[in-house]
Formats: structure tokens, sequence, C-alpha cells
């Protein structure tokens, strides 16, 4: 129990750390006020006893009880707000912690990792733990502690049962370990069940399209319903075999009740107990063990709260790129890569790759699917970091920049967008929160999308749905490009941006495009001839290697995989429907 509460104290920051601290020492006098009933009740059955109801026992029982309630009400009022404050703002950081970290690991973790392994421990894990850490640490730690408080004033009555309530306590603790440890092996199964029915339900919904398209219902709503199969059983399993472990430690505290009134009852009858004392620790008796028994039933979640702190810690532990550079604004736009190599799980994907990019040119990459396109585009942005060679920008490698310094100088716009549920506004000066609405209209203008915004209900308060869902592709990927231009970065990565533009939102993607790049130094990965014959070099990447470069009318005069691109896209625009 102990090494579980330390492990979420050290999980928490110094400030919430000493909230649960203020809440233990409150927890103390809590448990001395509530404790304060026991020399009343003694008093009062004394006088009763002795015949000495006057007014001076009156005042001395009163004045305990008072002191008593109004105490205990006082102190357990600021108690539960400082541990409820803590374990809330503790998980909120959390959330805001775990969110920073992931901005600066590698991109190979994301494709390694399931989006649903990180949304179930940012959401699920840490709200239960928000929910459990109030009510699991301060049900724990009070009853533990009223429970060592009156034991300690049943020794000062009465020595005898005072050992007793001891060995009692003890036989307590070691069930209660016994019986937590079967809870844990089935909370662990709990846990991951939980998590993979989160990262299917994920996958499901975002292939949704896919599984439409192809008609593959069956066989992906197996697969949740498996699932869902598996966290029902886990679920199920947790409770039935956490039902009967605590249905058999409250028994053990209501028998260790009886055990201290009987033996009361035994000294009384023996002649070695008066009956004040008697009636006493009768009262404590079902005192002592009530307080026991509710701190038994919530050491069992502590088990959930020590887990959720250890898949918390698993990806704040995950080494981060080193981020620790320079703010560096560069001499020039120059982009130069030098003997580049890179692998992924073992498989090199870059192989040895020198390429220079110029300021303000365009340069087009294309090849075979799975080539190495996007990965050259995330090695010159430091999505990932090269395993052999450089990468440098303005002369300068790109691993003496600082993170932030180096992204002010890339703008990304990609096939896939990701619009965030706000309002159209504020997606567009996501890069620039502070631009005002004048800008955000004049960037938006540029990129050809002021009309459909203002044909919106609010227009540019229209709040869009997460990802963009109540928006066409071809209207997403200009309010992609208008947050770009908002930015106003040197060096624009445009990854297959026009690749699925229907054709009514073509010209004006274009024109937008036109507008982002000018004066730009523009990266492009396409795979349509017009976006690409006009760049001032075209590098033909296959397998990892720069296998032609050169302008369009110098590779057209040679054989190989730019002429045969070049050669398909002409046939596959010529097909006609007879």
């Amino acid at each position: 129990m102990l090494s579980m509460l330390k492990k979420f104290f050290d999980f928490c920051n110094k400030r919430n750390r000493d909230k649960f601290y203020g809440a233990v020492a409150l927890g103390v006098l809590d448990a001395l006020f509530g404790a304060m009933k026991i020399p009343a009740a003694f008093f009062a059955i004394t006088a009763v006893l002795n015949n000495e109801i006057n007014k001076e026992a009156f005042i001395k029982v009163i004045g305990f009880m008072l002191i008593s309630t109004i105490g205990k009400t006082v102190v357990n009022r600021f108690s539960q707000m400082m541990q409820t404050e803590g374990g809330y703002d503790t998980c909120a950081l959390k959330r805001i912690e775990i969110g920073e970290h992931l901005r600066y690991l590698p991109m190979g973790y994301f494709n390694d990792t399931s989006l649903g392994h990180i949304t179930s421990v940012t959401t699920n894990t840490l709200e239960q733990m928000s929910d459990i850490a109030t009510r699991a640490i301060m049900m724990v730690l009070q009853g533990s502690i009223t429970t060592a408080v009156i034991g300690v004033g049943m020794f000062i009555f009465d020595v005898r049962i005072g050992f007793i309530s001891v060995i009692c306590i003890l036989i307590f603790m070691l069930v209660n370990t016994v019986t937590n440890k079967k809870v844990a092996a089935v909370a662990d199964e709990k846990i991951e069940a939980d998590r993979e029915m989160v990262g299917v339900i994920l996958e499901y919904i975002q292939g949704i399209a896919e599984i439409r398209n192809y008609n593959i219902f069956s066989r992906n709503a197996s697969k949740v319903g498996k699932s869902v199969e598996r966290k029902k059983n886990a679920d199920i399993k947790a409770e039935t075999t956490a039902i009967p472990a605590v249905g058999f430690q409250m028994l053990l505290c209501k028998l260790f009740g009886v055990l201290i009134a009987g033996t009361s009852l035994y000294f009384y009858f023996d002649g070695t107990m008066e009956l004040n004392y008697l009636i006493t620790m009768l009262m404590c008796s079902f005192m002592i063990f009530e307080a026991l028994d509710s701190a038994g039933i919530y050491t069992a979640l502590l088990k959930i709260i020590g887990k959720g702190v250890d898949l918390a810690n698993e990806v704040l532990s995950i080494e981060q790129m080193d981020i620790n550079g320079e703010n560096i604004t560069p001499a020039n736009h120059d982009i130069h890569l030098e003997h580049v190599s890179f692998a992924y799980e073992n498989r090199k994907i870059i192989d040895d790759v020198t390429l220079d990019i110029k300021e303000k040119t365009t340069t087009a990459i294309v090849g075979p699917s799975g080539g190495g396109k996007t990965t050259i585009t995330s090695l010159i942005a430091r999505f990932w970091d090269v395993d052999e060679g450089s990468v440098t920008l303005g002369g300068r490698n790109v691993k003496n920049y600082s993170f932030d310094s180096l992204m002010e100088n890339f703008s990304f716009v990609f096939q896939r967008v990701y619009l965030f549920e706000d309002t159209i506004a504020n997606n567009i000066r996501f890069g620039r929160p502070e631009a005002s609405m004048d800008e955000v209209i004049a960037a938006a203008k540029k990129a050809r999308c002021h009309g459909f915004i203002e044909a919106l209900p609010n227009g540019y308060e229209t709040v869009v749905g997460e990802g963009g869902a109540t928006l066409s592709g071809g209207e997403k990927q200009r309010i992609a490009i208008a947050r770009a231009i908002m930015k106003d970065a040197p060096i624009i990565i445009l990854d297959e941006a026009t690749a699925n533009v229907d054709p009514e939102n073509e010209k004006e993607l274009t024109e937008a495009i036109e507008n982002l790049t000018k004066e730009k130094t523009i990266i492009m990965i396409a795979h349509r001839l017009k976006t690409v014959r006009n760049a001032d070099q075209i590098i033909v990447i296959d397998k990892g290697k720069i296998v032609q470069k050169g302008k369009h009318e110098e590779l057209m005069a040679m054989d190989g995989i730019y002429r045969n691109f070049v050669s398909g896209r002409r046939k596959a625009v010529s097909w006609k429907i007879a």
C-alpha cells in the first residue's frame, strides 16, 4: 500500500504533492477529532453509572462532542478539497505533459504505436486515475489513520484489548495483501482489454470509408465485436474476483469486532474490567474495524492508480529527439543532404542520398510508391533523425537548431488534411494564434477559400467537425493552404497535396498553391505531370536511392523511371469510354 501511495505522490508535481501531504496531515486531525467521541462516551457512561450527572460532567461530555463534530466537519472539508484538487490537477497536467512529450518524438513512434494506446492512456486511464485517486487515497489513508488512532486509544483504556486489536489488524493486512494480489492479476487483464478495445474502435471509425467501399463490414465488425467481448469478460472477471475478496474482508472485520466485544465481556465477567470500560470497548470494537474495513475495500483500487502511473510514465519515458539546440535564424534557406541513410525497423528506406535544394527553387520528388519520397521530406524537416550523413539548412546541421526555431522555417500541406474541431478562423490562424481577423480573411482569399467560407451559416465562425468532417476534400485542402499562407514560412513541403482533388476544385486549388509558393523554397511530392514539369529540378527516388535527377526535358531525353512515369500518365489521361 505504501509503495503504491509513494508511486502516485512521486507522479504528482510538487504543488499537488504538497496538497496530498497536507491532506494526510489533516487526515490525522480528522481521525483525532473522530476519536474524541470515545472519551466523550466514556465520561458520559462513567457519570451515569456513578450517578454523578452534574453540570461539570455535562459540560465535559458536550464539549468533547462539539469539538469532535465541528473539528471533524471542518477538517474533513478541507482535506477532501485538497485531495480532489490534487487528483484532478495532477491528471490534467499529465495530459499536457504527454502532449508536449509526443511533440518531440520521432515520427516512427507514431507508426509503431497504436493510436488507441495513446488515446486510452490520456483519456480512460488518466480519467480513472483522477476519479479513483481522490476517493481511494482519501479512504485508505483516512481509514488507516483512524484505525491507528482508535487502536492507540484502546491501548490506553486496556492494554490487553489493545494487543488483541493489533493482532487482528496484522491478520487483516496479511489477508488484504493476498486478496489484492489476486485482484491485481485480473486488473492488468482488464486494463489491457480496455486499451485494445479503444484502439480497435478508433481504427474501425477512421477506416469506415474504406470499409464501406469494399463492403468488409462483417470482418471488421467481427474484430470490434471480439474486442468488446474480451473487454466485457475482463470486466466480469475483475468484478467476480474482487467482490468475494472484498466480501471476505468485510466478514473478517465483523468477526474481529465480535472477538473484541466477546473478549471484553469475558474480562468484565471475570472481574478484571469495569462496566464503563466494557461499554467503551464495545463501542470501539465497531468503530475500529469499520474504519479498517473501509480502508481495505479501497486498497484494491490503489493497483489501478499504480497501473495508470506506469502507463503514463511509459509514454513519458520514450526517448525524445535532442531538441535542445540553438534558436537559429539561417542566413539563407539552401538545403543540403550529404550521404544520408535512414532505416526503419531494420529496413533501409534511404540509402546514401546526396542532394542540394537551392533557396527559392522548386524541387519535385517522384518515384514508385514506397521508394522513400515522403521519408526524405521528413528527414529534411527533422521528423526523424538520419542514421548516417547529415542534413543542413542554411549551412547549419538541422540537429543544431532548437526544434521550434527549425519548424519556423517550414510549412506543410499534406494529402490528408486534419482540421481541428474549432472555428474555421481559428483553424486558419493555427500557426499564428495572434493573427487578426483581417489577416485571416486575407490568407483565405489568397487560398481561394473566402467564397465558400462566406457561404457557410456562420462564415468564419462556423465550427468544423473533428478532422474537418463537415467539409469536402478540396475545401479542407484550401483551408490548409490558407493556414500555411498565414504562417508564411520560407520553405513549403507539399506531400501529394493535389493527388485526390476533384476536377471542380482543381483550378482554385492550383491558384491557391501558386499564391502560397511565391518566392518560396518548394519541395513537392506529386503524381501529376502538370505539377512537376516546370520544377527547377526533378528528383526520381527508387528503393531509397536517387536514380535520376534533372529538369523535365533532360529526364524525358533518357530512358528510365521518369519517362515511363510520364508516358503512363499521358496514356491514363487519353483513356476514353467507347
